[in-house]
């Protein structure tokens, strides 16, 4: 693989009256064996959440799980006794390891906004352990923030050795692509980018090996990138 651009409207659409998701990789009730994930990286839900809904309690194991907020809070309570609102701008990671229980609810009057990832760890039956960070980047744009990784050079802990990165870019801004790793998937939450000679926009992903370089072609274009081992 040198690069593969995976189109928005590939990704599976789930619409019921409380939650509105769209699965880059086979999920739940939407699959398809195009799409099983890449590298360590198995799950990314954009989900739409109404108001006073949510998903109940329900079980994970030997998983790494992050949750990002774009707008909005969510409340998340666990069988670890964690209990508290993750808000816009901020990310949660959950290392599910032997087994957790949790749920998360919209406890408020309108709509959040969320990303839910799953990550294959490189160690089973681990303890479970919980994470929360606030990192808007909108506050500081047009530079890479690394949200989790293996190093404590990530904001959270992760067991992988992926690393999992956002950025907010101004308009024609561009930024570098340093890779540690074989694989690296950049998605786009808003807005438009160009790598390589690919543009990308919103929901659009490109998994690549080669790229150098990210450009903004609109402003309010924000981005997650994975760095991925095989």
């Amino acid at each position: 693989m040198n690069t593969y651009l995976h189109h928005h409207q590939n990704r599976g659409h789930v619409q019921i009256d409380w939650l509105n998701t769209y699965h880059s990789f086979s999920f739940g009730q939407w699959y398809d064996r195009r799409f099983m994930g890449i590298g360590a990286l198995r799950v990314i839900n954009d989900d739409t959440i109404a108001a006073h809904r949510g998903f109940g309690t329900h079980p994970h194991d030997n998983m790494e799980i992050l949750t990002y907020v774009v707008s909005g809070t969510i409340t998340h309570k666990d069988s670890m006794g964690n209990h508290g609102q993750i808000h816009a701008g901020e990310w949660q990671l959950m290392s599910a390891g032997t087994g957790v229980e949790h749920s998360e609810v919209n406890e408020h009057d309108t709509p959040v906004h969320l990303f839910q990832i799953w990550i294959h760890p490189n160690v089973k039956n681990a303890e479970p352990n919980y994470q929360q960070v606030a990192l808007d980047p909108k506050k500081h744009p047009n530079e890479w923030h690394t949200i989790a990784g293996p190093t404590d050079h990530a904001l959270m802990h992760i067991r992988q050795s992926a690393e999992v990165k956002t950025a907010f870019f101004d308009l024609d801004q561009q930024l570098p692509i340093t890779r540690q790793h074989d694989i690296n998937y950049i998605h786009v939450i808003s807005g438009q980018v160009k790598i390589g000679q690919h543009i990308l926009n919103p929901g659009d992903a490109l998994a690549f090996t080669e790229e150098d370089h990210i450009t903004a072609l609109s402003k309010d274009t924000h981005v997650i990138w994975f760095d991925l081992p095989k």
